[in-house]
């Protein structure tokens, strides 16, 4: 694990977008919801919670739309505007958080996921173990 003064950055696929994080994540999840399969166009999910005040540097061109949960609460995606990556998601139940797109870190290093929500959704030859799956509501 990285001391609580690492900076990271992640980036789009066209590295038009960079987004410098500093310390460390709240949370590393896996989420196999059918928003995020279709977000990601894979299988699931796999991103790390910030406090909102993580992010330090951001530059290039975003765009984001929201969509409403199955908890009734707004989503809000945020991608690169050339390439469609999505580099980080907010919630309306993440109060001052961030989710980002942990392959956009580039870091093979990075913690794995804690929990991997909505698992009644997951493909079935999806096996992330040691990773506990999440009771939904």
């Amino acid at each position: 694990m990285h001391s609580s003064n690492t900076k990271r950055t992640a980036t789009c696929s066209c590295r038009s977008v960079e987004l410098v994080l500093a310390g460390e994540p709240r949370r590393v999840y896996a989420c196999s919801c059918m928003e995020c399969q279709r977000c990601t166009g894979t299988a699931f999910s796999y991103r790390a919670i910030y406090a909102g005040s993580a992010l330090v540097g951001q530059k290039g061109e975003t765009r984001s739309w929201r969509r409403t949960g199955s908890s009734g609460q707004w989503l809000e995606q945020t991608f690169c505007t050339t390439c469609g990556s999505v580099v980080l998601m907010r919630a309306e139940g993440l109060k001052d958080a961030l989710s980002v797109s942990v392959g956009c870190l580039e870091d093979p290093e990075f913690p794995p996921p804690i929990m991997l929500h909505w698992p009644e959704r997951k493909h079935k030859w999806l096996c992330l173990e040691g990773v506990p799956e999440a009771a939904t509501s």
